[in-house]
């Protein structure tokens, strides 16, 4: 589908941490963005939006969830970490179905896309669900198989075999992409590691992991291996591969160093972190090395939302306020986080809009009070938006939110679903 949009503000990047916001026009075709300004001569659009009072931003990217946990949203607050994770989440885990899988993917993407997430980048325990879910919505991911086990585990070597065979089965879509996932170095050992570094690069993927999230990750980590996980994965050879580290709350100047020397991606969970209790990362560190930082939400059970603004907001507050320093992250490059360099990270030719770019845009409405008066567009993303304001999402040249509602899935029946899901799992 050809798709115009007409004199719309856009907000078009013009260097790192850098963006103008345009009045201008956008030409889509074949799912990608063909021109930005001058409309081209014999472009006869199969669609007009008019983008009068609209802003357009690259859609945003979640570098870090788990969406197939919607449904747990709520379950287990106010809990430390270990009785977080142990106690509650992954007992109720347990319970769940692949019905109940795909049901609560369902319900994550919808929330996604309606606060302007285009792209996910996914770590599940059902293969097929999210796929199923991303397809089924228009959202474009990057999916991988949470990976728990041993070396000589046989259970860990089914679950590696799951994630080829969902390579194999969904491999053919333009919208989805993998990674293969070791899910932590506390939940598999070297040998395993080292078994599933090595089938990455035998497929050419990337690998997807939590990395120092916790306190008590770092110390055993330290007390059995005489060395931080960072430096523990970079002894074994995982960072041999293209790498996305989510979390990095407790690195060290040596492991920022490593980080940067791989050139891993870090995947930030500002308000995941917080609400476990599991502390603050080194943003202002990270970013002055140099490495590719992006945003992600975690889960909905650690959040409680799959809505980056809340994240990109706390992402430059937090840090301003952790560094004293008022300019310590920017809000233009907490959007580069939220947008280019979480496509780098996902390996996606999105997260600007540009020429050649996927046409995976975002519009909200700029006519609201909390966007009032029009000062700084890019500031108002990051300080004033709440995701409320989305209006219209297009992915891979389809529309698939318009006037904010969603159009390939019914959003009450996604919702209904949820709460039949929870009855099950959860004493009232």
């Amino acid at each position: 589908m050809k798709i115009l949009i007409k004199d719309v503000t856009a907000a078009l990047r013009t260097g790192k941490g850098k963006y103008s916001t345009v009045k201008t026009d956008i030409c889509i075709e074949g799912g990608k963005i063909v021109s930005v300004g001058n409309i081209q001569e014999n472009y006869l659009p199969d669609k007009v939006i008019n983008g009068a009072g609209l802003l357009a931003l690259p859609g945003l990217i979640n570098a870090h969830t788990h969406v197939y946990m919607t449904c747990l949203r709520g379950i287990a607050d106010d809990l430390p970490f270990d009785e977080w994770l142990f106690g509650r989440i992954l007992p109720n885990e347990d319970k769940l179905t692949a019905k109940d899988a795909y049901a609560s993917s369902l319900l994550g993407c919808a929330e996604m896309l309606k606060s302007g997430t285009t792209a996910f980048l996914d770590m599940h325990m059902f293969p097929g669900k999210s796929a199923e879910a991303a397809l089924k919505t228009g959202m474009r991911a990057c999916l991988s198989r949470g990976l728990v086990g041993s070396g000589d585990d046989e259970a860990g070597s089914t679950r590696l075999k799951q994630a080829k065979a969902e390579i194999a089965k969904y491999g053919g879509y333009d919208t989805l992409s993998f990674m293969l996932a070791p899910h932590s170095i506390y939940t598999t050992d070297a040998e395993y590691l080292k078994k599933v570094s090595e089938e990455a690069k035998k497929l050419n993927l990337p690998l997807h992991i939590h990395v120092s999230e916790s306190l008590r990750e770092v110390e055993d980590c330290r007390k059995k291996h005489s060395k931080s996980p960072v430096k523990y994965l970079e002894d074994l050879g995982v960072f041999e591969n293209k790498v996305t580290a989510a979390h990095c709350v407790h690195i060290s100047d040596e492991d920022i160093e490593i980080l940067a020397k791989h050139n891993v991606n870090v995947a930030l969970c500002p308000r995941s972190n917080l609400k476990l209790g599991n502390g603050i990362a080194p943003v202002k560190k990270l970013l002055d090395r140099g490495i590719n930082l992006c945003v992600g939400t975690d889960s909905a059970a650690s959040n409680n939302t799959l809505n980056l603004f809340p994240d990109m907001s706390l992402t430059t507050l937090l840090h301003k306020g952790a560094n004293m320093d008022a300019s310590a992250v920017t809000a233009g490059e907490v959007l580069d986080m939220a947008t280019c360099n979480g496509a780098k990270a996902l390996g996606i030719n999105s997260g600007e809009l540009a020429v050649g770019k996927n046409a995976d845009i975002v519009m909200l409405n700029t006519n609201l009070p909390q966007l009032e008066p029009k000062n700084d567009l890019i500031s108002s993303l990051c300080y004033s938006a709440n995701g409320s304001e989305v209006d219209t999402v297009i992915i891979n040249g389809e529309i698939v939110l318009k006037n904010g509602r969603l159009t390939k899935i019914n959003e009450k029946s996604v919702c209904a679903n949820s709460e039949i899901i929870i009855e099950r799992l959860i004493e009232r």
